[in-house]
């Protein structure tokens, strides 16, 4: 035990060489039919902006992303604003990581931004043999970071039960077919 704790601290990597930050316009064929960009587009987004943070945390290969959790969208984005997703490690365990993702929108006319949304995604480094690996812990330094990384062991705790609901879920599920 002594080990990995030395070791844990030994590798560990400051939140902010773990920061990716990503500007996109958004354009019409990403928008639904309220005019604001689809959900699903900026799930998306998020998700490959937190895989190379992921990545940069753990310098493997390959990270799966295992979950995504409180997606909170805020404000809308629309047609005439940039969206900057900017994620980073907030978080690790023993061989996950959880991503944070900030998205501000900015609308380019007026150069008001605003807090669209926030996501938190959990992430597992794979070696060759797409097995886990251990990953270094993180430390935090500014407020926000330092916050973050208080309170990620309580959602570590939420993950972890709701993967045991999930798992209580999917036993109870068919795959056979509806219509037969």
């Amino acid at each position: 035990m002594y080990f990995y704790i030395r070791w844990y601290f030994m590798q560990a990597k400051k939140v902010i060489e773990t920061r990716v930050v990503q500007t996109d316009q958004v354009l019409i064929n990403d928008l639904n039919n309220y005019h604001t960009l689809f959900g699903g587009v900026l799930m998306k987004k998020m998700d490959a902006c937190a895989t190379l943070s992921a990545r940069r945390h753990s310098r493997v290969k390959e990270c799966v992303t295992a979950s995504t959790d409180s997606v909170n969208f805020i404000e809308p984005i629309r047609v005439s604003d940039s969206v900057c997703i900017e994620s980073f490690v907030s978080y690790t365990g023993k061989r996950s990581m959880e991503i944070f993702c900030k998205v501000v929108a900015e609308d380019l006319e007026t150069g008001k931004r605003r807090l669209a949304a926030t996501a938190f995604l959990t992430f597992v480094p794979l070696d060759e043999n797409k097995r886990p690996i251990e990953v270094p812990g993180v430390i935090p330094e500014t407020e926000e970071e330092k916050f973050l990384y208080e309170t990620g062991k309580e959602r570590e705790k939420i993950r972890k039960l709701k993967r045991q609901q999930n798992n209580e879920l999917v036993s109870k599920l068919s795959v056979d077919k509806p219509w037969d």
